[in-house]
């Protein structure tokens, strides 16, 4: 997925800069916490690496896409794809209210590839509750669903609005594709509040990757959110937001996200605390080395990369085309 805020591009420089600062190496046996763990994709490598991997998302679609990265492991059953790609439409939630054919007024995803997406989650439901599935199955096909779907989107990138005409790639009629299946250890994925889960687990190294800056990931996925939850929610104004007041993270907001930022790192039960942040973040750097000399000892890391754009220069008042990616370390002690 084209998400906001993926390491995927820094992946080397995260695992390089851990290497040097903890001493860690690949297959070493240690406890790896990815608490704001969005697509999975800092927490798959080092569970990949040989690492036992706690993660964690306050997001519903994230926690299940990491159901499926850090908890299952091979063999997983392969065997419904075909069937579920075979399914007959079904006017479902998602046609009825993401879908511009059914009078909604929203163009998230073509008429057909929304009722596909429908017949497809409302299977899955089916067969869980009815035992004929067990848990780390249906989170396999699950996770696959939100990562599929969002390739046949009808947006610039983000869920914040729809596009008018249908782009290219979202009028393909939509093909369910699995996720891979990760090799390593078995992890455990949690779908809380950091601050509060912080209290309950332990470990060796602590990543941290916060949002930046104050737009709540709950509005730029709600679309994926609700797909994940298929709760059936009042949806409200033209994009068809969920209420999502109990998602909407202190790290959002500049007024809440110092003291949040202190609390987590003052209950944090790991040696070693890396945390991810870009010189245009909510939190100068600055409070950060304030904040984490106050626990032990401090050093950081950089490297420039291409900021995340989700439309063209020309639609948008860009500053820069790169920032810097700071990556602050702690030796708690």
């Amino acid at each position: 997925m084209n998400y906001i805020g993926s390491k995927y591009s820094l992946l080397d420089f995260l695992q390089e800069t851990i290497e040097n600062v903890t001493g860690y190496k690949d297959d070493e046996s240690y406890v790896f916490a990815d608490l704001f763990a969005g697509t999975g994709v800092v927490g798959k490598t080092f569970k990949s690496n040989g690492c036992k991997v706690i993660a964690n998302d306050i997001q519903y679609y994230s926690y299940c896409l990491n159901k499926h990265l850090i908890e299952n492991v091979p063999e997983m059953d392969g065997s419904l794809l075909d069937y579920l790609n075979a399914l007959e439409p079904v006017k479902g939630f998602i046609y009825h209210n993401f879908c511009s054919g059914s009078g909604s007024g929203r163009n998230y995803f073509t008429d057909e590839n929304g009722m596909l997406c429908d017949a497809i989650r409302e299977e899955l439901e089916k067969l869980y509750k009815n035992d004929e599935i067990d848990e780390g199955t249906y989170f396999y096909y699950l996770a696959s669903l939100i990562n599929s779907i969002d390739k046949y989107a009808n947006t610039a990138s983000v869920y914040g609005a729809f596009l008018k005409h249908v782009k290219k790639s979202a009028q393909k009629k939509f093909r369910l594709e699995l996720l891979p299946v990760i090799e390593g250890e078995k992890g455990k994925v949690y779908n809380e509040d950091i601050n509060e889960l912080i209290t309950k687990i332990s470990g060796d190294i602590l990543y941290l990757d916060p949002p930046y800056n104050a737009r709540q990931y709950c509005a730029n996925y709600h679309v994926l959110e609700t797909i994940s939850r298929y709760d059936n929610p009042e949806l409200k104004g033209v994009t068809g937001l969920r209420d999502a007041t109990e998602q909407k993270s202190k790290f959002c907001s500049k007024r809440t996200v110092a003291d949040a930022f202190d609390d987590l790192i003052k209950k944090a039960d790991f040696k070693y605390i890396i945390l991810s942040y870009n010189n245009e973040g909510l939190m100068n750097l600055e409070t950060i080395k304030e904040i984490m000399l106050r626990y032990g000892q401090y050093s950081f890391f950089t490297k420039d990369y291409r900021r995340f754009k989700a439309d063209k220069d020309k639609n948008r008042n860009i500053a820069a085309n790169s920032t810097t990616e700071y990556l602050h370390c702690l030796v708690k002690g």
